[in-house]
């Protein structure tokens, strides 16, 4: 019987012997190897954090010990360990999610894959710890070397140095080649002598001795203090000789390592050093993403960080896109700017390739800038480099928008600053779950003075209102769009003054019943919803606004002329672009029922972007059945009625 089948909950590893564990890690490569391969997912992150896990659940003891993964995307093995190894629907509607679910197990903590978290989170959950009592209980954050770029994280650290009481554990799964390997019998001795000088360093007894001599050296007066410094810098010259500490120990925190992050029994060397020693601890562990899978290490790119259905064998797509993704699209025309004009800048947090970068990295190098995990730090950047003369193209995916709205309100929009942010994976993005849909990027804007936000629904429009946004110079502009294939142009029947597509016009007659305003990727759903009613007798215009805002003027005036408007978006409605349509109808004297159809305020669980948008109403039969209930009066909002017609059911008579 495979050992992994015997693993039911993570107490079950201690009785496993040397040769028993490096069995186990082989057949959870093997087992995510060939589950992921049929599903899609994290796959590289996770091949290289299995023995890292293994030697977490080893020494520590979850759920009593809290376990905090920075991202979560690394958390398919403590999910095997912990019970969970059912694959079989990974990141399906009704399957395990992708990242940590509390709904899943009482060993998941942070739900929200969002990086540079998890420090803050084991320094809430440990002071919490301390507050109560239950000094016994440990946090343990296995945090990506990535993750460290985002500013969020060193606030936490600073925070958690300062209290030599606590029990954190940090392990620092680096793996971002940002150093090199250790190799070789010289390098093996090293590493040797540094375990051996963190056993001693992190005994209990030096602390007590350290603390002893510094106090007596420091109250003796200038002599003891002279002395006292002295053998101080000779100490930490030393250590850092011999494993250099980096800026961790200038903070006042432990460091062990760097260890060997695929050495078992080094691991759990570490980890119980810094178990032992009941402070804050560093664990700094070299690992290799993907590891032992060839295909995901031969990978320059990212090291197969994310996947779809792939061949287990060769690593290869099971089938090839063939059709355009927004990304590709956008990515070559922003490099096609960046050819005409010097000034244009693009940045991105960590993501030049997912992000469409690549082409202009390529043609461009000094002029796309990757900061890290940094979102916050690349927009107030982003207003520097204005200033400074340039057009900075802000890249990131739209869930990340939220974490640098403050930056965007008060560093961009407050200056006036001619940015352009490109919001990726906009809407309903799918299998990565509720803190990867970029559901609420457009409700967050609609606050911003000033700020232009464009929706283009096809890849004619990507490339239009990209350029238009880059001419924009005194104020912020957005250009959103959705993840996945580009689906087909749709071309407009006319183009009004203020740029307002008019996509159809179904039905004749001056007074019009529906007037439905598309918002970027949901013009084939709203054509297809046009169709329907019209096929029930009910006169339809479909319009895409392309700007949603500032709102565009004939809008309004489209408005006025229908007895129903009906706005549909990818986005929450709450606060949404059908709410800031209502608000300028009303501003302008027009009374047009509007109904908005949107997302609703929620955490849409995971699924297909099909599944998600049926879930949540999202889908052509139900919206066209919903309008023509409000036109014939029989469902709220009532739709206004035709002149000399008799006042719809439900309705107030105006007196």
């Amino acid at each position: 019987m495979p050992l992994l089948k015997t693993i039911k909950e993570p107490r079950d590893l201690r009785g496993l012997d040397a040769a028993q564990m490096q069995q186990i890690a082989k057949e959870i490569r093997s087992f995510l190897i060939s589950n992921v391969a049929r599903t899609g997912g994290h796959l590289g992150p996770n091949l290289g954090v299995v023995e890292l896990t293994l030697g977490i659940h080893r020494v520590f003891d979850s759920p009593n010990d809290s376990i905090v993964f920075d991202t979560g995307h690394q958390s398919y093995v403590h999910k095997l360990l912990t019970g969970r190894q059912d694959f079989a629907t990974l990141r399906q509607q009704g399957g395990l999610s992708g990242y940590p679910d509390r709904g899943e197990s009482e060993h998941d903590i942070v739900e929200s894959s969002h990086a540079s978290s998890s420090l803050s989170w084991a320094d809430g959950i440990s002071r919490a710890r301390k507050l109560t009592g239950e000094t016994d209980r440990y946090v343990v954050a296995l945090v990506g070397d990535g993750a460290l770029t985002g500013g969020m994280a060193w606030e936490a650290v600073n925070n958690i140095a300062a209290d030599k009481d606590r029990r954190v554990v940090i392990v620092v799964n680096d793996n971002g080649r940002s150093y090199a390997p250790t190799i070789g019998g010289l390098a093996d001795q090293l590493a040797g002598l540094r375990q051996r000088l963190d056993m001693f360093r992190t005994h209990p007894a030096y602390e007590n001795t350290m603390d002893k001599l510094k106090s007596r050296l420091k109250d003796s007066g200038v002599v003891g203090q002279f002395t006292y410094k002295s053998l101080h810098a000779t100490k930490k010259g030393i250590k850092d000789w011999w494993a250099p500490q980096g800026l961790f120990e200038d903070l006042g925190m432990k460091y062990i390592g760097p260890i060997d992050g695929h050495n078992q029994a080094a691991v759990e060397q570490a980890l119980q050093q810094a178990r032992n020693y009941g402070g804050p601890v560093i664990v700094h562990a070299l690992t290799e993403k993907g590891r032992g899978y060839a295909p995901a290490r031969a990978d320059e790119a990212d090291q197969f960080h994310a996947v779809g259905v792939i061949d287990p064998q060769t690593g290869e797509p099971v089938s090839k896109a063939s059709a355009r993704s927004w990304t590709s699209v956008f990515g070559e025309e922003i490099a096609n700017i960046a050819d005409e004009r010097k000034d244009i800048v693009a940045i991105t947090g960590a993501m030049l390739q997912p992000v469409g970068l690549k082409t202009m990295s390529e043609r461009h190098p000094e002029r796309v800038l990757d900061v890290g995990i940094a979102e916050q730090h690349a927009m107030t950047s982003a207003a520097g480099l204005a200033f400074g003369g340039l057009h900075p193209v802000v890249c990131v995916y739209a869930t990340f928008l939220n974490r640098a709205f403050d930056q965007l309100l008060m560093d961009v929009a407050l200056h006036k600053a001619g940015v352009t942010v490109v919001l990726d994976r906009a809407g309903v993005t799918g299998p990565d779950g509720p803190s990867h849909h970029g559901m609420w990027d457009m409700a967050l804007m609609q606050i911003v003075p000033n700020l232009h936000l464009a929706a283009p629904r096809d890849a004619v429009r990507l490339r239009e209102e990209l350029r238009e946004a880059v001419a924009i110079s005194d104020a912020p502009s957005v250009v959103r769009f959705s993840k996945g294939n580009v689906g087909p142009e749709i071309v407009a029947i006319q183009r009004l003054h203020d740029g307002v597509d008019i996509l159809a016009k179904l039905g004749a007659g001056e007074e019009r019943d529906v007037l439905i305003v598309s918002v970027g990727a949901m013009s084939e759903l709203c054509m297809d919803v046009a169709a329907r009613l019209h096929a029930q007798g009910i006169t339809v215009t479909v319009v895409d606004p392309r700007w949603v805002l500032p709102v565009p003027r004939s809008i309004i005036g489209l408005a006025a002329r229908h007895r129903i408007v009906v706005c549909v978006e990818d986005g929450v409605r709450a606060g949404g672009v059908g709410s800031r349509i209502r608000q300028e109808m009303r501003a302008a004297g027009v009374d047009t029922a509007l109904n908005e159809v949107g997302l609703p305020t929620e955490f849409l669980a995971h699924g297909s972007r099909g599944q998600v948008m049926e879930r949540v109403g999202l889908t052509a039969d139900r919206i066209a059945n919903d309008t023509l209930a409000q036109v014939l009066g029989t469902k709220v909002p009532f739709a206004r009625p035709l002149p000399g017609a008799e006042m719809p059911t439900g309705q107030i008579p105006q007196l």
